[in-house]
Formats: structure tokens, C-alpha cells, sequence
């Protein structure tokens, strides 16, 4: 087993170039032509607390101790203020265990869960909801001048999703200015690893804008509160119950953030207009993804 000690907070971001996270396959095109394209790998990851069994989650394979500790912080198995003392990393067994002062036992938790909407693995335990409840969101924020530049940077910015697609990615902004940029196949995945990214360096959520590739879901509004994040973005569309929930909480929730569009559907007193829309470039096509035109 490998410790992995904390390291200073660093502005991560997605590296395409990384071999172990992308594969070459060959395949054939609409013409008959022979084609290689960048496919996204998947690989499990079984998470232990303590010595319990947790999950086994499909997953990219990077940043394997943020995806834990995101994992157990955002299931409420994990409170901020408990003291994580070992996370170890095995890659030859694709194990990975967070280890705690205090003992744990989730075996009834783990037989009460509730499939959620989230591609690959995702579920939330049953007493999420009444965990969300009680969370007082801070007072803070969005500016549209800092949304728009929040969106040209994450879209301009290298990334796996550019370069083999089938990814979600998710950003932690800082007003205008992205600070921890994570993706893997499963959005839930990829905001684990913020939720785990901010435990290990005691970053303040209250100032932060939570933004994401994906659908703006019950399950994303969840992980978002529980963060303690006050804002979350998409570029995406949203659910029902996502909006819901959002609304109940107090959570500012914008979709659809394409170039110069957007809609906000919760928290919209959070938003003070500040951008002149005619110094808004529309959204380059190389940054579109699949599916987008049915969410309009």
C-alpha cells in the first residue's frame, strides 16, 4: 500500500496527454474508411472505510483520493469535520482505503439507498435528503460578467472531453476564474473528486461557483448543498425535482449557459446583470456536445 500524503492545494486541471486515461481503437466510419479514434478508459475503483466495504466505482483512474473522500463526504458517510488519518492507494488492486480516528459502520445504511439519475454508478443514501435540510446556503453572488468568463475559459481550456468525448467534467470557480477542474465518465465522479479536492485542503465553498457539464439533477443539487457551495451551473438542462429541491434549499441553479444564453430557475436574486451582451461571443461549434439541441 501507498500513503498518500496532503500536498498543497493546486490548480488542477484535466490532462488529455495523461496514456492511462484515454485508449487508441480502431474502428470504421459512414464511408467504409478505417478510423482510430481516443476513447475515455474505465477502470474500477473499490472504496473501503476503514475496514469496511464500500463501493466499486467505475471510474478514469485519476485523483483516486479526492474521488474517496469526495464519495464518502457527499453519501454523509464522511463529515467535514471528522479526522481522515491515512488514505491509501493501491493501483495494482484498484483499492483505495480512507481510514478515520472515530469507528464507522454503514452495513443498514448500505441496504437503504435510492438509485439516482447519475450515468455509470451513482446513488444517494436515504437520509440524504433530511442531511440537505439543514444546511443554511451562504449569502453570496453571480455575476453574469463572471459566469461568461467562467464559460469561455472552461471551454477553451485543454481537456479530455475535447479530445476523446464520453466525459463529464465539473469546475470549481472562484467568481470568474476556474480553480479546480476535474472530469471522468460519470459526473457524480467528477464532482466527488471537488467535494474530496476541497476536505483535503480546507478550501471555503461560500464564495465558490460549482459548474458542471451535466444535467442539473436531484442527485447534482445534493452533492452541491452538501458542499456548501450557493451556486451551481450547467450547460446543460435541468429535472423537476432538481429545480425542486434547488428552490427549497435556496440554491442559485442556472442551465443552459451556452455563449450568450442562460436560465435560472432557483436563487435568482444571487444574480446582478453586470455584462453587456453585445461583447459576448456565441459558443464556438467544436465546444457542442451531443444531445445539447434536444435541451434547448
Amino acid at each position: 500500500m501507498m500513503k498518500m500524503e496532503k500536498a498543497p492545494a493546486p490548480l488542477i486541471v484535466p490532462n488529455p496527454e495523461d496514456p492511462r486515461l484515454t485508449e487508441r481503437v480502431a474502428g470504421t466510419d459512414q464511408t467504409g474508411a478505417a478510423v482510430e479514434i481516443r476513447v475515455p478508459v474505465e477502470r474500477p475503483l473499490t472504496l473501503y472505510l476503514n475496514a469496511q466495504e464500500i463501493v466499486t466505482m467505475m471510474t478514469i483512474g485519476d485523483y483516486p483520493e479526492y474521488l474517496a473522500l469526495g464519495y464518502l463526504l457527499n453519501q454523509n458517510m464522511l463529515k467535514y469535520d471528522d479526522v481522515v488519518t491515512e488514505v491509501e492507494y493501491h493501483d495494482d488492486l484498484q483499492v483505495v482505503v480512507v481510514r478515520t480516528e472515530h469507528h464507522t459502520n454503514f452495513e443498514a445504511k448500505l441496504k437503504k439507498r435510492t438509485q439516482t439519475s447519475g450515468c455509470a454508478q451513482g446513488t444517494a443514501f436515504g437520509d440524504l435528503l433530511e442531511a440537505v435540510e439543514s444546511v443554511a446556503l451562504p449569502k453570496a453572488e453571480l455575476r453574469t460578467s463572471w459566469l461568461y468568463q467562467m464559460t469561455r475559459t472552461i471551454n477553451t481550456m485543454p481537456s479530455l472531453y475535447l479530445e476523446a468525448g464520453a466525459i463529464h467534467g465539473c469546475v470549481l470557480c472562484k467568481e470568474g476564474t476556474p480553480v479546480c477542474y476535474t472530469e471522468d465518465v460519470g459526473r457524480h465522479n467528477a464532482v466527488d473528486k471537488i467535494a474530496g479536492w476541497i476536505y483535503r485542503h480546507g478550501v471555503d465553498p461560500a464564495d465558490k461557483i460549482l459548474y458542471t457539464t451535466g444535467r442539473l439533477t436531484s442527485e447534482m443539487v445534493i452533492k452541491t448543498v452538501r458542499m456548501g457551495i450557493p451556486i451551481l451551473v450547467s450547460r446543460s438542462g435541468f429535472t423537476a425535482w432538481g429545480v425542486e429541491l434547488a428552490r427549497q434549499v435556496g440554491l442559485t441553479l442556472v442551465g443552459r449557459t451556452r455563449g450568450k444564453r442562460f436560465i435560472a430557475l432557483s436563487g435568482q436574486e444571487r444574480i446582478v446583470f453586470d455584462q453587456d451582451l453585445d461583447y459576448v461571443e456565441e459558443e464556438s461549434a467544436r465546444h457542442k456536445r451531443k444531445g445539447e439541441e434536444r435541451d434547448e
